[in-house]
């Protein structure tokens, strides 16, 4: 299993997306979940998440659109422990 899909089976939407976003298109997280877990973009989950990321302010857009940390972003415990590398 890959470290990506390892990511996306054990870790919770809201965390792989507050990282992903960073540095991946929305697209691309979306074809992540379409690999692993469908269920989370068939179920609303994955665009719910981030309009959440976004209002909570964990995310954001900078003047070219592109998503960057929001003032109450914090690294996702996966990263800190690096428990994938």
């Amino acid at each position: 299993m890959s470290p990506i899909e390892q990511i996306i089976k054990n870790e919770s939407v809201e965390d792989v997306v507050s990282y992903f976003a960073l540095f991946r298109p929305a697209q691309a997280v979306d074809r992540m979940y379409g690999r692993h877990r469908q269920e989370i973009i068939l179920n609303g989950e994955l665009v719910n998440t981030y309009n959440s990321l976004f209002s909570d302010g964990v995310l954001a857009s900078d003047e070219h659109g592109k998503t960057v940390k929001g003032p109450n972003w914090k690294a996702p415990q996966f990263i800190t422990e690096n428990k994938y590398s």
